[in-house]
């Protein structure tokens, strides 16, 4: 199964999506702050600020979920549990973002979002499976317990 080339293309398009988003906020963060825009009397500024570090905090998300997934790809490994419950919940937070789309942005965003969450949950479910195998000698005879089987 192809599942290194997965774990590599997910990683290279979560970069580029981590880049997308913190360039998106800062260009968002301009223009509130050129257009001096207030909502309900708050600073412009606080506004403007707040903004680009939403972008850099969401962007450094989506980077350590890539890094995540550059690790998982060059050891051929699954990813510990840290590292799986952080692209379990980036998978979410694509399948959310890409219900959004739908309705503000429309189809082509909506398809982008799906093959990101695409590429994680194959590659969650690709190394998952290896484990498996590798604890158990096949997908059928590990325990439900996960303890080890006695030889």
């Amino acid at each position: 199964m192809a599942r290194r080339p997965v774990a590599w293309v997910g990683a290279i398009v979560l970069f580029a999506e981590a880049v997308g988003i913190a360039l998106l906020n800062w260009i968002l963060g301009l223009v509130v702050d050129n257009q001096d825009m207030s909502l309900a009397g708050l600073d412009p500024h606080a506004m403007t600020v707040s903004t680009w570090i939403a972008g850099a905090l969401f962007g450094g998300y989506l980077a350590l979920c890539g890094i995540v997934l550059i690790r998982t790809a060059v050891r051929d490994r699954a990813p510990g549990t840290f590292g799986r419950l952080l692209l379990i919940s980036c998978a979410v937070v694509q399948a959310l973002l890409g219900a959004f789309s739908l309705g503000l942005v429309g189809w082509p965003a909506f398809a982008f979002m799906m093959v990101v969450l695409g590429l994680l949950v194959l590659t969650l479910v690709a190394y998952d499976k290896k484990a498996r195998q590798d604890e158990g000698g096949g997908e059928g005879q590990v325990p439900q317990d996960g303890a080890p089987q006695p030889a």
